[in-house]
Parts: C-alpha cells; structure tokens; sequence
C-alpha cells in the first residue's frame, strides 16, 4: 500500500512521512514467527522378513502402508503396526501407486520390467503389463487421465499404460537415467533426471517432455515434492542440499543443506513442510515461510540407512523403514564397493510425528 500527500508538504508532515519510513522498514526486516517444529520417534515396529527395500506408499483412507520388499510388497495396518498381506511374485519391486478411484494398485517390478496391478481389498494380483522400458523404478498413478506411469532407469525413459485397460499405451524418451517424479495437478509430471542434473516437464496427456530445466548446484538429484499451490519443487541432491524450483520458469528459488544420501521427500501443505529422508540417518525438514523465503527447521533423529519415507497427510505422521547393518566385505575386482549386509531378523518401520511449541 502506498500513500500520497498532495499540497505543501510542511514540517509536521515531513517528521510523520520519517516516523512511518521508519516503522515500515521495522515491520518488514522484523522476522515472521513461525511454529518451532520438532519431528520425534513416535514408535519403532519391527517387520518380519529378511532382504532389502525401496520405496513406501500409504494410504491414508485405509490407513495402511505398502513397502517395497525386493521380491513381493508388505501391507501393514498403519495404526496396529500388524502386517494384514503381501503381494507376491513382483521381482526387483520399486515403487508403489494407488488408484483408490479405481480400487487398483500398482507395482514397478525393476527385475522384470513389468507393472503388477493388484485389487486394493484383498492385495490380490489381477494382471501383469511389459513397460516396454527396462527396470522401471518410480512409479505414480494420475487420476486425470487415469494412466499410470513408470520411469525406467535401465532404458532413460517412461511408460505410460492405460489403468482401465492395462495396455501400454507408449513410452517417451527422456535425456538421462529417471529418478522420482510428482504430478502437479494441472496435466504435468516433473521428474528429476538424476545423471544429467535436469529437471523435465512431461505432459501427462500427450506424453511429450515440453519443458526442460537444469539444476545446478544440485548433484545427483533423487527424491522430488511439489507445493502445487505456489508452484515450487523441492528435489532432494545427493550433495546434501536440496533445491527449490519455481515449476514455471525453472529457476533456482532457494538451496538448503540437508543430511547425506536423500533418495525420497514429501511436502505438507498444511503446515508448509518439505521432507528429505536421509541414508545417514536423520530426516531433514525445511519450512516455507513465503514462495520466495525457507527456513530450515532441524534434521531430525531416525535411523542409518532410513533413506525413503512416505508422508500421511492427514496425521501428517511420516514412515521411513530401515534395518541394522553389518560392515560391508572387502573390495574384490568384481565388487570394488561392497555394501554393508543387513542383518537378518531387524527390518523396522520408523513412525516419527510432529510437536509445536506454538
């Protein structure tokens, strides 16, 4: 708001114009208050079954959580903590959607380069589609156009199949190897191409890339969010930073330090949180204070090797899974970076929840 002064202007008045000149310039340096958030372990639950993992997804009507188990996915109660099914024979499995419109869900199956459409009552599989891509890693499901996609690492592109159908109905190629993408509500994907350091723009109708970003100094960019509302993405980078992006222009809005190894985020809307689950044990948390300013809130305490998570939006709990590992084997020619071996019997699930101050 601005104000205008017409006709002579006398002392009185020049003191007036300073005073508010300098209670503005207060008003606006004086930082806004936000909620002090902490993130805390609210219950550790362990799961049976021994082998590694990838991605999780909840359903936050049913209340349950699908994880991602290498060779099938476990269905666990999210308020019991008890395991209610499993979905078999889904061989190098990544990722989880839901169509809760459609009752169906959906499997990348990496090992096969297959999706497996399962019923979401009874965690039965129904069909099995070829991605016509190889090892299809993230997978999402669009209620607008009611396909589902799949990114596949082993081929640089993506699949777009028919979830009424179950036909394939094309892929598109992509510059680089894919990682996470989120849908923005308004007929696009955005998915972070982790070798190249870019951020596309896929048109969820036409299945064409329109828009291409780079995201320097992002490196290695994993995990991805959206604020839908204000049009930014937040894209967690293996450099221990995360980026913000205005999903318009694709400009650098803000950087961030966050904790090592992120490969998976989520954004609450309500309470204006960006989420990074990190490998190194700790989930970092940034808060929007405006479109334009963040604020980082603390890197939260989880568990090494916790490195994907899934959000609740309506408890606004969030769910990461891990295990305890031993030290990894010496170095050979065929293995010159061995990873460290979980130990057999101590697959958990981490449930943090939030607390206020305010």
């Amino acid at each position: 708001m601005s104000t205008k002064l017409r006709g002579v202007c006398l002392i009185p008045c020049l003191l007036f114009l300073t005073s508010l000149a300098l209670v503005s310039s207060i008003a606006l340096a004086a930082p806004q208050q936000f909620p002090q958030f902490q993130y805390h372990l609210l219950r550790k639950i362990p799961l049976t079954g021994d082998g590694g993992w990838d991605y999780l997804t909840v359903d936050p009507a049913a209340k349950r959580i699908f994880i991602s188990r290498a060779t099938h996915v476990m269905v666990v109660d999210e308020d019991s903590g008890k395991v209610l099914g499993d979905i078999p024979d889904t061989k190098g499995v990544h990722g989880i959607a839901l169509a809760r419109d459609l009752g169906l869900g959906f499997t990348s199956n990496g090992g096969a380069n297959t999706v497996t459409f399962f019923d979401l009552a009874q965690f039965k599989p129904a069909s099995v589609v070829d991605v016509g891509g190889m090892n299809p890693d993230s997978i999402l499901y669009d209620p607008a156009t009611k396909r589902v996609f799949t990114f596949n690492g082993g081929s640089n592109n993506a699949s777009a199949i028919d979830a009424m159908t179950g036909k394939l109905i094309g892929t598109v190629a992509l510059p680089g190897k894919p990682e996470t993408p989120v849908l923005d509500g308004k007929g696009s994907i955005f998915v972070n191409i982790e070798d190249k350091n870019q951020l596309v723009e896929l048109d969820t109708t036409t299945l064409k890339l329109t828009k291409s970003y780079p995201m320097a100094p992002c490196d290695s960019p994993s995990g991805i969010a959206m604020d839908t509302l204000n049009r930014r993405i937040f894209s967690g980078c293996r450099n221990k930073m995360m980026v913000i992006i205005n999903a318009d222009n694709g400009k650098l809005v803000a950087k961030s330090a966050i904790g090592a190894g992120a490969d998976a985020d989520a954004f609450d809307p309500g309470l204006e949180l960006a989420f990074a689950s990190c490998g190194e044990g700790v989930l970092s948390v940034i808060h929007e204070d405006t479109p334009e300013k963040f604020s980082v809130v603390g890197n939260f305490p989880t568990q090494t090797g916790a490195r994907t998570m899934a959000l609740d939006p309506q408890t606004r709990h969030v769910f990461l899974v891990t295990a305890d590992f031993k030290p990894a084997d010496p170095p050979t020619p065929d293995n010159p970076r061995p990873r460290p071996q979980m130990v057999p019997g101590t697959f958990v699930l981490l449930e943090l929840a939030p607390s206020t101050n305010k």
